[in-house]
């Protein structure tokens, strides 16, 4: 029995981290990985397909209006094989990227289910064979799969999950995306730039029903001005599929509405993918949603067993679990890895981006936390305006007492790496009025930043 000191089952952003950082620090590690491909739903049917989709309609739907600034096209088009294309090179080049970090790091791969036959012992499950290994400590890293509403079947042809959502071989009329989440608008947003007809059902009053109020509306707002059609407060009943013809049931204050589409895109959450693993027999305590418990240092009711990613407690992140994968290992060594929840950021990558990091000003309410707020548009700034990106602003939550920043929110161009200036002023305690004494160069978005800190006191310069 082939036996490892350290077992990941798993190899999304949480898993393969935590296999190559474990190898770093001089672990015996293998790597148990059901699909064909390394990476999990990130690098394979979500984060970077997803994007490269974003990135090439974004692109369409900019060339289109590039005569605004002078440069003149006639018929621009595109060829959704091509781009299709483009995104599966992107995918496989990063997976097999994997392929190759864990060579070099000397990580172990094998493929199949896993399936605990006790806490150190590990059955391997392939279609025609089977091994069991053995190992001192496991890390379960299997991710989360996509929640389906009750009597709804997702076959990803006409009723799509983002997977298939991803896939498609046309340009649908009318797609119905059920929830308004990042998932939702964001798949929402690459067809409707490439010519669908978007409607949105959300069983929420608001779009991004965890996001800062503010920004979400201001989000809704714009995205009503890209073609897209919003229905809140609005519970999905039924999707009918028969001879053919597509259309969904919804009811709305007690009216019940049927309308037609060519394509449904669910994306109403995710739940946590343990299948298999056997966790109820071995003692691996799970909650009321199937999530796994853990402590502070990721071991779960078992002690040599741990949970990180998607199918543990916490915001279903690719850089979160990632974060987990290196502290986990480096717990294991003895070393003090840590994950500070209050600062990961969150993004969502349509066009303006959305993204935040920390408390929202409704948090802030709801745990009697004075605060001040400081706020600068883009339609303010130099850059963006050279850009024609003026959507959107900054805004800053800082405490009323200390100064100490609490939570920043950015819809806007670029705001996903905008963010990354907030994430690491937070990570270090930073105040409003060191990010807004801290020189920005000009003329860069990064000024919004330093105007908003500013305003944080009523000093801001350009409005």
């Amino acid at each position: 029995m082939e036996q490892f000191d350290i077992t990941v089952i798993g190899s999304g952003p949480a898993g393969y981290v935590c296999a190559i950082r474990a190898s770093q620090l001089g672990y015996k590690v293998c790597c148990i990985e059901k699909g064909q491909t390394l990476g999990g739903t990130c690098l394979n049917i979500g984060c970077i397909p997803s994007k490269s989709l974003l990135h090439s309609s974004h692109l369409f739907h900019q060339a289109s209006e590039l005569n605004q600034l002078g440069i003149n096209f006639d018929n621009v088009s595109f060829d959704l094989n091509k781009i299709m294309k483009s995104k599966n090179e992107s995918v496989e080049s990063l997976t097999n990227g994997i392929e190759f970090l864990f060579k070099k790091n000397k990580v172990t791969r094998k493929l199949g289910f896993a399936k605990f036959i006790n806490n150190e012992q590990i059955e391997i499950l392939t279609s025609d064979n089977s091994e069991v290994i053995k190992s001192s400590k496991t890390i379960i890293a299997t991710g989360s799969e996509v929640v389906s509403p009750e009597g709804v079947i997702i076959d990803e042809i006409d009723i799509l999950s983002s997977t298939g959502a991803l896939s498609l071989s046309s340009v649908p009329k009318h797609l119905m995306v059920i929830g308004a989440g990042y998932i939702g608008l964001e798949m929402g947003s690459v067809w409707s730039r490439l010519g669908s007809k978007v409607t949105v059902i959300e069983y929420a009053d608001r779009i991004l029903p965890g996001m800062d109020q503010e920004i979400s509306d201001a989000f809704q707002k714009i995205l009503i001005k890209q073609g897209f059609d919003f229905k809140l407060s609005t519970a999905l009943r039924k999707v009918n599929k028969s001879n053919g013809s597509l259309s969904v049931s919804v009811e709305n204050n007690g009216q019940t509405l049927d309308m037609d589409c060519d394509k449904v895109l669910i994306s109403t959450g995710r739940k946590p993918y343990t299948f298999g693993l056997n966790l109820e027999k071995i003692g691996v305590k799970t909650n009321d949603k199937g999530f796994i418990e853990t402590n502070q240092h990721f071991n779960t009711s078992i002690e040599n067993i741990y949970a990180i990613g998607d199918c543990k407690v916490g915001p279903m992140l690719a850089h979160k679990a990632s974060e987990e994968g290196t502290a986990v290992a480096e717990i294991i060594d003895g070393q003090a890895g840590h994950v500070n929840y209050n600062t990961i950021p969150s993004v969502i990558y349509t066009a303006p981006e959305v993204a935040s990091v920390g408390k929202t000003e409704e948090e802030l309410k709801k745990n009697n936390i004075t605060y001040k707020i400081g706020k600068f548009p883009f339609s303010a700034n130099g850059k963006a305006k050279v850009m024609n990106e003026t959507s959107g602003f900054v805004k800053i939550l800082s405490d009323k007492n200390t100064d100490e920043v609490l939570g920043v929110h950015i819809i806007g161009a670029d705001a996903g790496n905008l963010i990354g200036e907030l994430t690491i002023a937070m990570e270090f305690g930073a105040s409003a009025e060191d990010i807004a004494r801290t020189c920005h160069a000009h003329p860069t978005l990064t000024e919004s930043i330093k105007e908003a800190a500013l305003n944080v006191d009523n000093q801001a310069i350009h409005i």
